[in-house]
Order: structure tokens, then C-alpha cells, then sequence
């Protein structure tokens, strides 16, 4: 049986200190902030591109590039490993479509490696979950063809809850209208989205009041969760720079449902700059997306 290694991409959002406990080899993404840009040899501390943003400044993002992809796929084959890789959403970024050309180009190149790339539909520490299973299967003795086969019958019950404190930012993104953003920031509508079984982005609810939202994603996991308790030993919350209202999302959560395990991080830039600073996103287990 080939010893194999689990990839992802740096928008799983998954803290530091776990991707290097766990050695999950990461596939960047870049961001740009006046022409300068950020992701690989040079980045930028999350906490301050958040500030940047609350500043004014308007990020540009940049998907993952082929030619490190390539390297990284090449160095772990070369080591004779075959790999698993856990791709960002193809509905909100084309880099599982590059990392698919890639892994097709290279298994010409090493018949006797496998590489499979899966397109989570998934983002932020959503993907991060689908990472946390895999690596906790791999821990467990479970092969890379069992793991991807449980990735892939189950992709939809990974359910991704998110609330926004700003409207304009996903005003720029296309996600919501301009009269909308303003109708809404004036009478303080919060929206609560999710991502949907294509991976994309889709708007659920509006509630008014930002602690209204937060509390509506708790509610939401309750509804969604049903018949699916036992698969949440762990919860991921990723959040814009927003530690309270995560944390306040956190205990809500372990005092209705009794989950310990709750892992926080904040989002990356390249995700961030879509959907702002004051993002909280809950992810989980459920019955539907």
C-alpha cells in the first residue's frame, strides 16, 4: 500500500500550528493591495489586511497558480507518495480546476502515483473540515481510496452558516445589489448565507441586528444538525477579524448542544476580501447543506 499525503489550499483556514502538526502541504492563493501582491514570498498579518480593509483599501484576489501547484504536487511524488487533494469550491474559484489539469498532466508523468483532487464545494474552514476528517481517517489507518470515497458521498452534509457585518463588500462581489446594500446597512439588516450544493454562495435569511444574526446561525445548526449529532465532535468558526462575536457564537453552541471541541480562526485575505471584516462563519455536520 503507497504511503499518500493529504494537500489543501491556503482557504481552508485551518490555524497554523494544526497544519504543521499535521503536515498538510498548503497550495497558496494571492491577493493584491495597491498592485503589491500578497500570498506567497510575501504576505501580510490577517488582523492588519482586515484593518487595511475597514480603511478603505479594496483587496483583489487571485486564484492558485499552476506552476506551484505543479511543484508541490511534483515534490511529493517525487518522495513517492501519492496524494489526496482537498481543492477550494469551483464555485467560487477556478483553482480546483487547475490542480485537476495538473494532477492529469502528472499521473502521465508517474504511472504508478495516484493523485486525486476532489472539489470539496466547500470554503474557508469548511474545507478545513473536510481536511480535519480526512487527516483524523489517514490517523486512523484508512486508505487514500476510502477517504476519498467518504469525502465524496458526504460533501453536501458539510454545512457552511455565515453572517456579514458590511453589505458592500459582497455588494462588489456581485452577491447582492447596490439598493439592497444600501436599504439594508440603513436599516441594519444582517443577511445569513450559505453555500450551496454547487459551492457558490447563496443568501437564506435576513434578520435585523447583528446579534440576532449570530444567534441565527446557532438556531440554523440546530434545525440542520438533526439526526447528525454524533458526526460533530468538532465544529469549526472562522471569523473578519471579530474574536468576541465568534466566541459568543461558540457558547451558544457548547451551552444548547454540549460540544467541547470547537475550533476558531480567523479567515484568510483571500476570502476576507469578499466577505469583510465582522464575517462570522459556523461550519458542521448535517443532514442538507
Amino acid at each position: 500500500m503507497n504511503k499518500f499525503i493529504i494537500t489543501t489550499d491556503s482557504t481552508c483556514d485551518l490555524p497554523e500550528s494544526y497544519i504543521s502538526d499535521n503536515n498538510i502541504p498548503i497550495i497558496p492563493l494571492y491577493y493584491a493591495i495597491d498592485e503589491v501582491v500578497y500570498g506567497e514570498e510575501k504576505t501580510m498579518e490577517v488582523k492588519e489586511f482586515f484593518d487595511v480593509m475597514r480603511g478603505g483599501k479594496m483587496p483583489t484576489t487571485m486564484a492558485a497558480n499552476q506552476v506551484t501547484t505543479e511543484e508541490l504536487f511534483r515534490k511529493y511524488l517525487e518522495e513517492g507518495y501519492d496524494i489526496l487533494h482537498l481543492a477550494f469550491s469551483s464555485g467560487l474559484s477556478s483553482t480546483y480546476n487547475t490542480a485537476a489539469v495538473v494532477a492529469n498532466e502528472l499521473t502521465e508523468e508517474y504511472p504508478d502515483r495516484k493523485i486525486i483532487v476532489i472539489d470539496t464545494l466547500a470554503a474557508s474552514m469548511g474545507e478545513g473540515l473536510i481536511v480535519y476528517k480526512a487527516v483524523e481517517m489517514q490517523k486512523s489507518g484508512k486508505t487514500i481510496d476510502e477517504i476519498s470515497d467518504f469525502i465524496n458521498n458526504n460533501i453536501h452534509h458539510f454545512v457552511h452558516m455565515f453572517t456579514v457585518d458590511d453589505l458592500f463588500h459582497l455588494h462588489r462581489g456581485g452577491r447582492v445589489s447596490k439598493a439592497t446594500a444600501i436599504m439594508g446597512t440603513m436599516i441594519n439588516i444582517k443577511p445569513v448565507l450559505h453555500v450551496d450544493n454547487e459551492g457558490k454562495l447563496v443568501a437564506l435569511s435576513k434578520v435585523r441586528g447583528r446579534k440576532k444574526s449570530l444567534s441565527t446561525l446557532v438556531d440554523n445548526m440546530s434545525e440542520y444538525m438533526k439526526g447528525y449529532e454524533n458526526d460533530n465532535d468538532t465544529v469549526m468558526i472562522s471569523h473578519g477579524d471579530c474574536i468576541k462575536d465568534a466566541e459568543f457564537v461558540a457558547n451558544q453552541i457548547k451551552e444548547r448542544f454540549g460540544i467541547e471541541n470547537i475550533m476558531i480562526n480567523y479567515i484568510c485575505p483571500t476570502i476576507g476580501a469578499h466577505a469583510g471584516p465582522g464575517t462570522v462563519a459556523l461550519f458542521f455536520v448535517g443532514e442538507k447543506r
